[in-house]
């Protein structure tokens, strides 16, 4: 019983990392980034921690461990 309900936590992370990540803009800015060369003094660079993205990163970190963590579990159940 123990083994399905954490099987299906891990199927909710699964998919809310396959979600979170889809929704992540990619790292370069497209042409701007190419050429503004990403400096780090800009005002959204400065306020980088307050985005969105930023957000997103974080929460794909945790999500992501918690993954790790209930893969490992369930190995331990299987063996």
């Amino acid at each position: 019983m123990l083994q399905t309900i954490i099987t299906v936590i891990q199927l909710i992370a699964c998919v809310a990392l396959v979600a979170i990540v889809l929704f992540q803009s990619g790292k370069s800015s497209g042409l701007s980034g190419a050429i503004g060369g990403g400096s780090g003094d800009t005002f959204l660079a400065k306020n980088k921690a307050k985005t969105l993205d930023a957000r997103l990163a974080r929460l794909t970190k945790w999500v992501a461990a918690v993954f790790i963590l209930l893969t490992l579990v369930l190995d331990f159940f299987i063996k």
